[in-house]
Parts: structure tokens; sequence; C-alpha cells
């Protein structure tokens, strides 16, 4: 049982949506999928779902093919796109049903399912109320008990906490952590905190390119720190960070005069802690430390440094 994408690539025309990708998820797991606007992720999801089919490539579920015109195929994978349509004209139950039924369940199994995310989704007051008096949040929870109602093996969920307030959010990201325990959940969001409190590893797509795959063990070895530091000194600037560069090695090394002090930036390797080194740095070299702080890089900042400078302005996603 798994998920499989072997180089992927689609194409709109001359346009290059999704540029030779390829991952696996050979176990229940949260997967964060993320990258900037237009870079190719909602396209991908598509592809993983049959909506769309795949220019070059493959992807295949538990080693089929995911073929547009193989309904027994999609019937284990359950998805919640961003744009969540719905037939607002029905009672919450009644298309609930309705998609229960499209996914092949009868009439038994349909009602247990139905009874299942009610629950889990927290519907069970709106049941019966049409779908276009509810607000967006519980809009959004009848997309999501409309991806789980066929029990699928895989979610594919595109920005699941949209519109949704503090309390629904918690609620629907322990629901994501229980589901993972024997599902396959794809998740994209740009909240980067929500996939650092779910997500067992982080694929980051650019420009239709796949950037970065890593667990989130990984994140944490792959993460730096970096050192401020600001001494009066009446060396120049650039001197000092020769200092500097040569004694702690850093990644990078910037440096600034202001007056008669200096402040220095240093990128740092594997989180290392070198402000001991740094301030006897700054006794040898008679330098006057006026300040001195240190911070570790996130997922934010990982993020902006693989997907800086991308196209933002409305490419095919």
């Amino acid at each position: 049982m798994g998920l499989e994408i072997r180089g992927v690539t689609k194409l709109f025309g001359s346009k290059t949506a999704v540029d030779n990708i390829s991952f696996q998820i050979n176990e229940p797991s949260v997967v964060g999928f993320l990258g900037p606007n237009g870079a190719g992720k909602t396209t991908t999801m598509r592809m993983i779902t049959g909506y769309l089919t795949a220019t070059d490539g493959e992807i295949t579920v538990n080693g089929q093919p995911v073929d547009p015109t193989n309904v027994s195929l999609k019937s284990k994978i359950g998805y919640l796109p961003e744009s969540n349509p719905l037939y607002t004209e029905m009672e919450v139950h009644e298309y609930l049903k309705f998609s229960a039924q499209l996914s092949g369940l009868n009439a038994d199994a349909t009602k247990n399912r139905l009874d299942f995310v009610a629950d889990r989704c927290g519907l069970r007051e709106v049941l019966y109320d049409p779908i276009y008096r509810l607000s967006k949040g519980y809009k959004q929870r009848v997309g999501l008990a409309q991806a789980m109602i066929h029990d699928p093996e895989i979610l594919i969920l595109d920005e699941p906490t949209s519109g949704l307030d503090p309390n629904q959010v918690i609620g629907i990201r322990e629901l994501i952590s229980e589901l993972a325990k024997e599902k396959f959940v794809v998740l994209s969001t740009h909240i980067l905190s929500e996939v650092q409190a779910l997500c067992n590893r982080v694929l980051i797509i650019n420009r239709g390119k796949l950037v970065l795959d890593a667990t989130a063990e990984e994140l944490l070895h792959r993460s730096t720190g970096s050192l401020s530091i600001v001494v009066k000194t009446e060396l120049p600037a650039e001197k000092v960070a020769e200092i500097f560069q040569k004694a702690l090695e850093p990644n990078r090394c910037s440096s600034k005069k202001n007056g008669g002090a200096v402040s220095i930036q240093l990128s740092l390797k594997d989180s290392d802690d070198v402000r001991e080194k740094a301030f006897d740095l700054c006794v040898a070299n008679h330098f006057k430390m006026l300040g001195l702080s240190s911070s570790g890089t996130d997922l934010e900042n990982i993020f902006r440094e693989l997907t800086l400078g991308s196209d933002e302005t409305g490419q095919q996603q």
C-alpha cells in the first residue's frame, strides 16, 4: 500500500507547471506539501487524484497507475480541494449521502460513515441545514467530511483549515493526526506552524521542481543558526568580518559600521553555539562587545531560502 510519483511532468501548452518530480509515501503519515503560489502544488494534487493527467511520468497507488477512468482506484483517494466545491442548495446530510453513493457505498455503509464523519468533523448540529446557510468554517468541515466519507486510504487535503476559527483548527489537526495512524495524508498549507505541528515529512516544490524532501528529524539537523554581534572598535567593518570569518568559519558573515560600532551577522553551521568563542575573540582583539544575540533557523526560513525570488504573480498552480 502506498503512493508513488515517478518523473512526473505536467505541461499547459508551452508552460511547465510540474517539472520531473518524484517521491514515494510508503507508510501512513502526514506529508506536508509546500510551495509558493504558482509552484505546482495544486496541479500535482490534481494529478494524484486523477483529475488531471500527467504529460509525462507515472503516478501509482498500491502499484496501480492512476487513470481518470479507473473508478475503483479513485475510491481509495479522498480529496479536499482548496476551492471546496459544494452543492450549496443541498442539506449537509443529503450532500454527504450523495458523495457516499458516488463512491459506491451501499445504504448501510453510507449510514455508518455518515455517523462517523458527522461526529469527527463536528457537523451534528448542522446536518439538516442547507449548505448555503453555513459559515465558511462549517463549509470547510463539510468538504473534509466529503473527502473522508468513503473511508479512503489516501487523503489529499489542500488548505484543510482555511477559514476555521482557532478551536476548529485544533480539532481538525487532532483529527488529521489520528487519521494518519492508518492513512496516507498529503497536506498542503501556507501555515508553516501547522506543518511543524502535524507533519512527519515535508516536501517543498518551487517553480515546478521538488527542492526539498526531508523528514521532520532531518529538518532539525538541517536547521542552522544565526549570531548577531555588535562591537566597538576603530577597525574597518571588513577587517572585523575577516577576523570572525577566519576564527569561527560560519557559512556566511556580513558586517556594517555605524559610527564607532560594527555589527556582525553570522550564519552558522548545524546550529553551532559559538557565543563563548565569539566573546573570547572579542577579548583577544580588544573589541568592546556592545551586544550579542542568537537565533535558530526554522521551517519558515528554510522555506524562504528555497523559494525566495519565485514568481508569485498567478502562474498555473
